[in-house]
């Protein structure tokens, strides 16, 4: 009987976890839906000036849906790593959405412009030079990690924009363990869904990166608060 309810339990604990993993992830993709049209037209366009042309609405939806989404998605998954621990109230995905989206506003229209930048460079330089090309590329890992890192200390702390981003280059500079946890992890999640599940992409792969970096993110925070 004990053992009846607890193969129950299990399958009732895994299937909630489906639920709210799903449920935010859908949640998610719609509020990107026009970014991602944008995306799939320009990877279709057939010259680099139609590609430029819609460039320009991407520019503005990144930071108007992309930043704010992803940094409501990564409140929720600070709530899922943290509930064992009571203190953090089950709030909806719209509640954190409206919550922090002028700060997602800002600071989404400052990284489009550094990945805009970063694009156009290792665009011009693989025509040109292969050692700059691998530069720039490593420097696109680095932003992606502190990009993660971002919406991590954004949701975790209440800071002004500017200690936000120095906490997190900081950390991402500087934590080897939780830099190579986010990229690894959330490499292998986009290469799943890219290349092998595309379907995990509206239903799981936004709040299984989200939830693998928080982890990787707040074990790192547990063991600077132990040290001090």
């Amino acid at each position: 009987m004990n053992q009846t309810s607890g193969v129950k339990g299990g399958l009732y604990a895994v299937s909630e976890w489906i639920m709210r993993f799903s449920l935010v992830n859908l949640q998610w993709a719609l509020f990107n839906l026009p970014t991602a049209l944008i995306l799939i037209s320009m990877l279709n366009s057939q010259s680099v000036d139609e590609v430029l042309i819609l460039l320009v609405p991407l520019i503005l939806f990144v930071p108007l849906t992309f930043f704010p989404a992803t940094t409501a998605m990564f409140a929720k998954a600070r709530e899922w790593v943290r509930s064992d621990q009571g203190e953090i109230p089950d709030q909806s995905y719209f509640y954190y959405y409206k919550q922090n989206y002028k700060t997602s506003l800002k600071s989404g229209f400052l990284f489009t412009i550094l990945w805009i930048i970063l694009a156009a460079d290792i665009y011009y330089f693989s025509n040109h030079n292969v050692w700059m090309t691998n530069l720039f590329l490593i420097m696109g890992i680095i932003l992606f990690v502190f990009n993660l890192t971002y919406f991590c200390v954004t949701v975790h702390y209440e800071l002004k924009i500017k200690d936000t981003l120095k906490q997190s280059l900081l950390l991402t500079l500087t934590s080897p363990v939780m830099f190579l946890a986010m990229f690894i992890s959330t490499g292998i999640i986009l290469y799943l869904s890219l290349a092998i599940f595309p379907l995990l992409i509206p239903i799981f792969s936004g709040t299984i990166i989200a939830f693998l970096s928080f982890s990787a993110f707040y074990r790192l925070v547990l063991k600077l608060n132990q040290n001090h």
